[in-house]
Order: C-alpha cells, then structure tokens, then sequence
C-alpha cells in the first residue's frame, strides 16, 4: 500500500505546482505582481534505532516544502499619468489599509476626495508629510492639500543687462524725465509683484552721465507703475553704475527702492535692486535677464515626483512646492511576507521588521513617475512548466493504476 502513498503524495505535489502556476498566468498582467515558485522535498522514512536498512532505502514520496516568492525585477512601462510609480530596485510602498499597514510593488495611484494618494483598493500611500514647502520628518499617509499657493511680494530683483557705449548723454541741463525719451538713453520693464499678489510694472530709465578712459557712467532711475520718486532710487539720488575700460560693472552695482505703497491695501515694500553681471559694451542696450523673487498667486496645476520621491506641485503661476515625499520599504528576507490580496503583502516574524527609508538611499531603490513595473511572469515559461508539471501529474496517477493492477494480480491468485 506504500506505493499508493508514494504516488499519492506526487499528485498533491503536481496539483500544488499546477495551482501556482495557473496563479502566475492568471497574474501575468497584475501590475507589481511577484511569481512563486513551489519547491519540493523528497520523503524517506526513518531507520529504527539508526540501523541502516536491508536492501538501501526506499522513498516515500514527495511533499511541497514551500511556495518561494520570486521577488526579480519587472520590466518599466511608461504610462500618461504622473501619479504611476515604477520601484526600480529593491523596495516596498507602504499603506494604510482601513487602519493596518500593508505593504507593495504596484504604483497606480490616483488621489480620492481628500486629496489622500491611494491605490485602486483605498490604501493610503504612507510617506513623509511636508507643511509649508518643507519636510516634516514623520510619517504617514501623503495628502495633497496644497491646492493653491500663497503670493509673495517682491523683495528683491537683479537686472542683467549691456549699456550701449556707443551713445552720448542726454543734452546739458536737461532734467530726467519718463515722460520724454531725450533724457534718458534706455529703459525696461519688469513685473513685481505686492504682498496680495497682485502684479505691478517696475520701469528702470538709464541715463549716460559721463564718460572717460577709466569707463562710463551711468545714472538709474525708477517707475512703478508710472510713479516717480523725487530723488531717483535712493534717497540721495539715482542710483550710479561706473563701469571699467572693459566693459565690466566696477565695483558694486545696487540700490534700493524705498517707500512703495499700493492701492490695493497691500503691505508696503521695499525692493533691492541688483545690477550684478551688467556689461557696457558697443552694442545696442538690450536685456539679457530679469530675475525676482515675487509671483502671484498659483493654483496647482500638476504634480511630478523625483527619483528620490520627493513629490512637487507646479502651480500656475511659474512655482514649485515640496509637498511631501514617498518612502521605501525593504526586508531582510522578503520571501517571508505574506501575501493578502489587493496586491498587498503584510510582514511576518519570518521577514524580519520593516526597514524603512528614502529612495536611493541605504540600498532602497529609486522612483519613476509616469511609469509602472509590469508583473515578473514569465509566460513562455510558464506554459513550458505547465505541460512538464501536467505530465507528472499524469506519471503519478499512472503509477497509482499500475499498482492497482499488481494488487488485482495478487487477489486473483
């Protein structure tokens, strides 16, 4: 009757390898899904008193030692959605699912009502939160709230731009005027904005004062939104830019505007000026870059996230917000987790606890937005071990019938 038993133990096994890998199939376009492996151990039974048997020993059959989780890289598909997240490396998500902690490879992620990131399932992708543009440390589970952002008024602005040194001063006497273009040489514009966001033209009037083998001179002034402010850009006059033989800013070029008050009940402001990087060369004046650090008001647009998980809102208005950032989770022996479903794995005693961190850091792998990782399957190999674990499904049940008929042999006797 043994060998009934032996063949016995065979078909469970092959039934156990044909279960998991008509699970691998079935899964074959699961997003984040990780093959498994059943592995098999041969059975003997033990000599009595360590006594070694007459004629060698005999198996037993064979038994299903574990169902192995093959946790290799899937391929990296893009997608069109900036919130589709490919781990490539090693790593987890980590989630919070109706109150417990989960863990997974699957990255489709999409934001629900309250502007938590979630997966298909409702679990809540956990990260490190960010207040005010800057991260907090903790963790737990990524909101976007962050839906517009607050303007801020211009403090400073730097003007880089070439004086023509080909051409003359003004005429002799002739007060500086925004109103008449014979007494200045140049002029240009920029946005600033007040402390409610609303914006406001910033006018810079360039005017050639004297010129020498030493370099030139030049006189600014200023007009915001058409005001002028007797005594030019600082109180004791307009602002002086000397230039060398070279055509370079001698010395410190800058100034501050004092004073400015709006219309709009906005603070007052006060706005430094900088014309580091300006030249004085024979060429017609021209501005090569305005740069200041005010905007409007911004409302969010888009989202993108860094290899490093660091998730960014762009606004409308030109800027940028660190909003939070998605943390990796790994395990010393992640074949030890268990899975639950939903694309889900929880940790076990046999995983060892959870070793959380930042994208590319401490041996985690790194993100890609706009992308998912495709399930690790296999398919070609998979119906290749589909017929080998069929055929040893069959052998096995031939084996029972083969034993059958000797029995029948043996009762006929």
């Amino acid at each position: 009757m043994s060998t009934f038993q032996t063949a016995l133990s065979g078909l469970k096994a092959a039934s156990t390898d044909l279960q998991v890998m008509g699970n691998n199939i079935a899964n074959a376009n699961t997003v984040g899904f990780k093959q498994s492996n059943a592995q098999f151990a041969d059975a003997y039974a033990t000599a009595i008193a360590g006594t070694a048997p007459q004629y060698g020993q005999v198996g037993i059959g064979t038994s299903v030692q574990t169902v192995a989780q093959q946790f290799s890289q899937g391929n990296i598909s893009a997608t069109s959605n900036p919130l589709d997240i490919a781990i490539n490396g090693s790593g987890f998500f980590q989630f919070n699912y109706n109150g417990a902690t989960v863990y997974g490879r699957n990255g489709q992620f999409q934001l629900d009502k309250n502007g938590y990131i979630v997966d298909a399932a409702g679990g809540q992708l956990v990260g490190t939160p960010a207040v005010s543009g800057a991260l907090t440390g903790g963790s737990g589970p990524l909101q976007i709230t962050a839906t517009s952002l607050a303007p801020k008024a211009t403090t400073s602005a730097t003007v880089a731009l070439n004086l023509n040194a080909s051409v003359t001063p003004p005429a002799s006497g002739t007060p500086f005027n925004i109103n008449d273009p014979t007494t200045y040489n140049y002029s240009t514009t920029s946005t600033v904005y007040d402390s409610l966001g609303t914006s406001h033209l910033l006018s810079t009037y360039y005017v050639l004062t004297s010129g020498s083998t030493s370099g030139q001179q030049w006189n600014v002034y200023y007009s915001v939104d058409g005001t002028t402010s007797s005594g030019g850009i600082t109180s004791g006059g307009p602002l002086s830019i000397q230039f060398t033989s070279t055509g370079a800013v001698s010395g410190a070029a800058s100034g501050t505007i004092n004073g400015l008050t709006w219309s709009d009940g906005a603070s007052g402001s006060t706005i430094a000026l900088n014309f580091a990087g300006s030249t004085n060369y024979n060429a017609p004046s021209a501005v090569s870059n305005i740069v200041n650090d005010g905007y409007g008001v911004g409302q969010l647009s888009n989202l993108s996230i860094d290899p490093s998980g660091v998730i960014f809102g762009r606004y409308t208005n030109g800027q940028s917000a660190t909003l939070g950032q998605i943390t990796l989770t790994n395990f010393k022996a992640p074949q030890g987790l268990q899975r639950v479903g939903n694309n889900y794995y929880a940790s076990t005693y046999q995983s060892g606890p959870p070793l959380t961190g930042s994208p590319q850091s401490g041996g985690l792998g790194s993100l890609q937005s706009s992308a998912v990782e495709e399930s690790n399957v296999d398919l070609s190999t998979q119906l290749v071990n589909l017929i080998v674990a069929q055929q040893a499904y069959q052998a096995n049940a031939q084996t029972i019938k083969t034993q059958n008929q000797v029995v029948q042999t043996l009762l006929t006797l």
